[in-house]
């Protein structure tokens, strides 16, 4: 399961090439496949009829999961016209059929093998003497997903696009797929170091030859998944690209002709209305001026678009006052997303107000609604705070996992690869580690008044409330309820201006913008998880990347306001962490 960023591009030859970030990454399916290797579980003969469409038009497969729009956004960027798959018998007479599926495999096969239409159009076939609509009346999509593959259609699988051709998968249980791969999809194995979700840039390495990934090359594609399926003998002459995560796993299958550093945006109204990309000190996003107006440093999706031409590898939006009103009411958030997902083609993370809501209507919406709707507006991965916390600390309290929650929910049914926590802690400092209840770390430096230790007390309604629970209970908690990844903020580090305050507590803090990330907080919650953690507050030059990554477990590292401001190139990051031998994409 898995969210589905990814590049393209197109071939000498005008096929429709994808580069997916995939938990196989790559499935394209062409035509003149050899029916003698295919495994169908139905026995059942369709007929496929070439569609009068015509060379333009491209058929998608889409069930309803996922932030599919960035699909369709390649699909029209390279020419092509879009037709919605609405019943099985627009899957057989296809001319060229895309599934790019996202969520739980189990889902997804329960999608594709119920009944694909109803008495109703049984009827209307037998008026217009239609007979081969009469057999996709009563077939399912997945028969019809088959019986297309096996009549040599062009068909193109994007992540659990690829995942449901193989035999079975554990994600759910074992759960059957539609047989046409031999494998089962099993989970990473995260008892040799490596976190899960498999999340970033990983490498190819090509078996054989494939036209299709003839400009991909060594190059790297980003992955988001939990679940992978492994080599074998028996799959072997599908293979034609692996990739290592811990093992070797399969990246992308082709039979004949069958092929199957985070940049953030907190962004928020000013007091004009208008949708800008700010950055605070200390979570403070006002000018220190006689107006005191918000923070301006630009237009969220202008920004996001020239992140992505500088480099970006990830593009995050953090809506700060999100938390304050109705996401789902929040358009200009919702336009951000759709504008920024036709033209920045690496993954999308959107943060804020994420919850169960009911609106002055008295309607009802669940955090799987306001969920789904920032993935279908074009989110790769959806950001979890304030919700997060609550949930964690009621977890802690009662040991009982309610899958009511907004994390447990979203993950459940798009899988935990496509859910972030943020944390947004803040160091309390303690002179003796029995004095608090919460997991305490030595300092590397000593605090204002020479404490020597200190805990992390996370915060909800963006930094301005405590709660009594600390980053790295919340940390290991969240990780139980479901999360994939954490993004983990600093409030003390967060800001990069060194101004100076009365209170001296206050002044160290804020003396320490811009010098860093909190390394002892990275380090904690880092060692404390078994998955991706993304190191964030206090980058202010390109020595602070290589430390957090040679000091501590973080996966990545997030900096805003020195890439707004222009201060530090996002290239020049990349460059500097290559010459200390820390792989990047370039």
């Amino acid at each position: 399961m898995e969210a589905p960023p990814f590049s393209f591009s197109s071939s000498q030859s005008q096929s429709l090439a994808f580069r997916s970030s995939s938990p196989s990454s790559l499935l394209f399916l062409r035509s003149n496949l050899r029916r003698s290797n295919l495994r169908l579980k139905s026995p059942t003969t369709f007929s496929v009829r070439a569609s009068s469409n015509g060379d333009s038009v491209v058929t998608l497969l889409d069930y309803g999961a996922g932030n599919v729009r960035s699909v369709r956004n390649a699909i029209r960027y390279l020419g092509f016209d879009i037709k919605d798959v609405q019943t099985p018998e627009d899957i057989l007479n296809a001319n060229r059929l895309i599934f790019p599926g996202v969520g739980a495999f189990a889902a997804a096969m329960d999608v594709l093998t119920k009944n694909g239409q109803v008495f109703s159009h049984f009827l209307a076939c037998l008026a217009k003497q239609e007979y081969d609509g009469l057999v996709a009346a009563f077939c399912s999509l997945a028969e019809a997903l088959s019986a297309y593959i096996e009549k040599d259609r062009p068909f193109l699988g994007i992540c659990l696009g690829l995942q449901l051709l193989f035999e079975s998968s554990e994600e759910n249980g074992l759960v059957n797929g539609l047989g046409l791969i031999p494998g089962v999809v099993q989970r990473f194995d995260s008892s040799n170091g490596f976190r899960v979700p498999h999340i970033g840039w990983n490498a190819l390495q090509i078996r054989k030859d494939s036209e299709i990934l003839d400009d991909v090359g060594d190059h790297h594609v980003y992955f988001v998944h939990s679940y992978r399926a492994m080599p074998s003998d028996k799959n072997k002459d599908w293979i034609s690209s692996t990739c290592n995560y811990g093992d070797n796993f399969i990246a992308s299958v082709r039979r004949g002709n069958v092929h199957a550093v985070i940049a953030c945006l907190d962004v928020r109204t000013n007091d004009k209305g208008d949708l800008v990309v700010t950055k605070g000190d200390q979570y403070d996003v006002r000018e220190h001026t006689k107006e005191n107006e918000v923070r301006n440093l630009g237009k969220p999706v202008e920004l996001a678009g020239q992140y992505y031409k500088d480099g970006a590898d990830e593009v995050t939006f953090l809506n700060i006052t999100g938390f304050r009103d109705f996401p789902l009411g929040d358009v200009p958030m919702l336009q951000v997303l759709r504008y920024t997902s036709e033209n920045v083609f690496v993954p999308l993370t959107v943060g804020g107000g994420i919850r169960d809501f009911t609106d002055v209507n008295g309607r009802h919406y669940s955090s799987l609604e306001v969920a789904s709707e920032y993935f279908r507006s074009g989110a790769d991965k959806i950001s979890i705070g304030s919700d997060a916390v609550y949930a964690a600390e009621e977890y802690l309290r009662t040991g009982v996992k309610t899958g009511k929650s907004s994390l447990e929910q979203i993950s459940k049914v798009y899988g935990n690869q496509a859910v972030v926590v943020s944390i947004d802690p803040r160091r309390v400092y303690v002179k003796d580690p029995s004095d608090v209840e919460f997991k305490t770390i030595r300092l590397t430096n000593p605090g204002p008044n020479g404490e020597e230790f200190a805990w992390y007390q996370c915060t909800v309604s963006g930094g301005r409330e405590g709660r009594p629970i600390g980053a790295y209970e919340l940390a290991k908690a969240v990780e139980e309820l479901g999360a994939g990844e954490i993004l983990l903020n600093c409030i003390d580090c967060d800001g990069e201006d060194d101004f100076l305050v009365s209170l001296d507590v206050i002044n160290w803090e804020l003396n320490r913008q811009g010098k860093g990330f909190d390394v002892d907080l990275v380090r904690l919650i880092s060692d404390a998880v078994s998955i991706p953690v993304i190191a964030s507050s206090g980058a202010g030059a390109v020595e602070h990347f290589t430390e957090v990554f040679s000091k501590t477990n973080a996966s990545a590292a997030l900096a805003a306001g020195i890439f707004h401001r222009k201060e530090v190139p996002i290239r020049s990051v990349k460059e500097h962490l290559l010459n200390e031998g820390i792989e990047v994409r370039i």
